[in-house]
């Protein structure tokens, strides 16, 4: 069985041998000639390019000229910071589970000059509730869905481990012990906190909470959240009103 395998293969290496032909380049794909040049009239050099796959960088948001880091993990890529998209700004006490409404996390006017000169703002973001989030993202980029998180955690080795591996490591941003971050992903996951349905900001520096494109129902669609104290990324569903952070992937 051997034999009758090998016999072509050598044959054909042979005859090959046996009928190429001097000062000839020959290009070979699968064992057989794909192209063939002459070294003295037809090629003056030879170039081998392997492509450089960057798995980071940054694009500007054409609407407001934000720059945003990206980066790639498994086969998506992921925005590396929170959204900041804001065309208007309402106070905490204003919401709705249909009509689209911006948040600055601590910020209770309706001046986005103003807002956007906190350091909220240029920390972490803006919060959206769902509304306003599934069509927050630029040109070329959508809000993440359900199915495209349960993706990451899965790519990152499950939801126990993976938000240590999204987390910003240290404790600038992050409130001690901010366990297991080590930000590997590059992702920089941050506690940006949440606007209530109730109208109150809560838990910057301890939490953070990222709206899916996934609705639940008509009142209720799904999110994900990291907490300062574990390496989880977990999963629920809540109130469209629920002011979250934004994380855009390129389509």
């Amino acid at each position: 069985m051997k034999k009758s395998i090998l016999l072509p293969a050598i044959m054909l290496a042979l005859a090959f041998t046996v009928n190429a032909q001097n000062d000839t380049m020959y290009v070979m794909k699968s064992g057989l000639i794909a192209g063939k040049f002459n070294v003295n009239t037809e090629v003056d050099s030879v170039i081998f390019y392997k492509p450089t796959i960057e798995t980071s960088g940054t694009f500007t948001d054409a609407r407001d000229g934000n720059v945003y880091s990206w980066v790639i993990i498994g086969n998506k890529v992921w925005m590396a910071e929170n959204l900041k998209y804001l065309p208007s700004v309402a106070d905490p006490g204003t919401g709705s589970q249909t009509t689209p409404y911006y948040y600055v996390y601590g910020y209770d006017g309706t001046d986005v000059t103003d807002a956007k000169a906190t350091s909220n703002y240029t920390i972490y973001g803006v919060l959206y509730n769902w509304p306003a989030a599934v069509n927050a993202c630029p040109t070329g980029w959508h809000l993440s869905s359900d199915a495209e998180w349960i993706q990451l955690t899965d790519y990152l080795g499950g939801e126990s481990v993976a938000g240590g591996k999204l987390k910003e490591t240290g404790t600038t941003h992050w409130n001690s012990p901010n366990t297991g971050a080590t930000n590997e992903t590059g992702f920089t996951a941050l506690p940006g906190g949440y606007r209530g349905y109730t109208g109150t900001f809560y838990y910057i520096g301890y939490h953070g909470y990222w709206w899916s494109a996934t609705a639940l129902d008509a009142t209720n669609a799904w999110y994900r959240y990291i907490y300062y104290d574990d390496s989880n990324v977990s999963s629920n569903y809540y109130n469209k009103e629920e002011g979250f952070s934004v994380r855009c992937v390129r389509d």
